[in-house]
């Protein structure tokens, strides 16, 4: 029984003080060689598409002079989604929903463009800080503006998506715990209203992954 709401998301298994749930977001590493060396299929042939799709809008944001960075976002997008859906399994450790993982995704991203952008585009990044068209009055209180949101961007990725993950289980598992104590009739509502949940949270997780690589994408071609 859980002891509170909040439960569920806490990595309690463990061996000699090693946290095992967290093992769960390498669990998707399990399904991509599949994709490698399988006869191509419906599933492999619509991931393609759906990587070609990203590559593409990518390749957009960052500019014909960084290709090689849409890998990098493929990726990111591709470990979030899996960890996403496996969070939606039973009794696997949702780690897109604590702010150590999210975290550790978003700010090493952001800093290493930060410092690349500072170093080689130095006159560029303080351009940022002046939005065109500003008075000459108001340029400190812009630059403080801008800087302020520039600093907050890694937080903002994290919180958006371990919020988005946290809410639609905390929903499910609210309405789970009511189950018990529910007629055959209400409990047939209930039963309905899960699945319909499932499948938004299924949608959410395919969503907010593409908003946390997008973002991400979006942030780092402003340094060029």
């Amino acid at each position: 029984m859980m002891t509170n709401l909040f439960s569920s998301f806490d990595p309690l298994s463990s061996i000699s003080n090693l946290p095992l749930n967290w093992i769960s977001t390498m669990l998707g590493l399990m399904f991509i060689p599949y994709l490698f060396w399988a006869m191509p299929s419906r599933a492999s042939l619509m991931w393609s598409s759906l990587m070609m799709t990203l590559h593409k809008e990518f390749k957009i944001l960052l500019g014909p002079t960084n290709l090689g960075g849409t890998l990098i976002f493929n990726s990111l997008f591709s470990l979030i989604m899996f960890n996403n859906f496996l969070g939606l399994m039973p009794y696997i450790f949702t780690s897109t929903s604590h702010l150590a993982m999210t975290l550790s995704l978003a700010l090493p991203l952001w800093l290493t463009s930060m410092i690349f952008g500072w170093i080689n585009h130095t006159k560029h990044m303080f351009a940022h800080l002046v939005p065109a068209g500003t008075p000459g009055p108001l340029t400190p209180l812009m630059v403080l503006i801008e800087t302020v949101s520039n600093v907050i961007r890694p937080g903002t990725l994290a919180i958006r998506l371990a919020a988005n993950m946290i809410a639609g289980h905390l929903l499910l598992t609210l309405l789970g715990n009511t189950g018990s104590n529910l007629s055959k009739t209400l409990l047939s509502f209930l039963l309905l209203s899960q699945i319909l949940l499932l499948i938004l949270e299924s949608a959410v997780a395919i969503i907010q992954s593409y908003v946390f690589a997008a973002l991400t994408t979006l942030y780092t071609s402003e340094v060029n």
